[in-house]
């Protein structure tokens, strides 16, 4: 569904990502590990569109997308849960989920994807008319997906989506994505957290300084002594 090949990018002098080259299957849930730094969030932007790479293809459904504009990117099919959330603070849970809708112009499509995601987070639909800034951590993430997911995106990439939670809430914002995933939907999760990722990931690569260091199966880099010894304390 998603190949990236040699994928390089600098911001300025400073190179974010190089020769960079990943696959992602339909269906799957693919994990990027790595350190603050690493290039993760470079990836995502890059793939969605929001940033330009140097050199490198990106290939969607078979489509190069390495120069398509963001907009664009989402009506093929991809949407991107950004690192920080995004929300929009002072519109409503309705709003900023309607947001997440504006490619679209079904009307009658529209409502039933939001009702659907107020019936998958019932917490939004207990505040559905509260302003996204009131909202607690936990559920402005829950929001983030969800918004994302008006799209009716093919490729969800969602990037640290555990950073600030409490663990409780971490597991559940998880359990989500792999609902997602069991549903049909391709997930790429940009993540610090080794332990969770492993358990739910499909395949997991790994960053360092902008490359490709490890990737394999989540079963087999589980047992990995360099990733357990660098994420595990191992």
């Amino acid at each position: 569904m998603l190949e990236v090949d040699d994928l390089s990018v600098s911001y300025g002098p400073v190179r974010a990502l190089s020769n960079v080259s990943l696959k992602v299957e339909r269906g799957q849930l693919v994990g990027i590990l790595g350190a603050n730094g690493a290039g993760k969030t470079s990836l995502l932007r890059t793939i969605s569109g929001l940033v330009r790479a140097k050199s490198g293809t990106i290939r969607f459904d078979g489509s190069d997308i390495g120069k398509t504009g963001p907009e664009r990117i989402v009506r093929m099919g991809i949407a991107h849960v950004p690192e920080g959330r995004g929300m929009f603070p002072d519109l409503t849970v309705r709003e900023n989920l309607l947001a997440g809708a504006h490619t679209r112009r079904r009307r009658g499509e529209i409502a039933d994807d939001y009702a659907k995601m107020l019936a998958m987070f019932p917490s939004l639909a207990r505040r559905e008319k509260q302003d996204s800034s009131t909202l607690s951590g936990g559920e402005q993430q829950m929001l983030a997906i969800a918004r994302a997911m008006m799209s009716r995106p093919r490729l969800l990439l969602a990037d640290e989506v555990s950073l600030g939670l409490a663990p409780v809430i971490t597991k559940q914002v998880f359990a989500h994505l792999q609902s997602l995933r069991d549903a049909g939907i391709t997930v790429v999760v940009v993540e610090q957290n080794a332990h969770l990722l492993l358990k739910m990931a499909d395949h997991v690569y790994v960053l360092r300084h902008g490359r490709v260091e490890l990737q394999g199966s989540a079963q087999a880099m589980s047992s990995h002594p360099e990733l357990t010894k660098a994420y595990m304390g191992e």
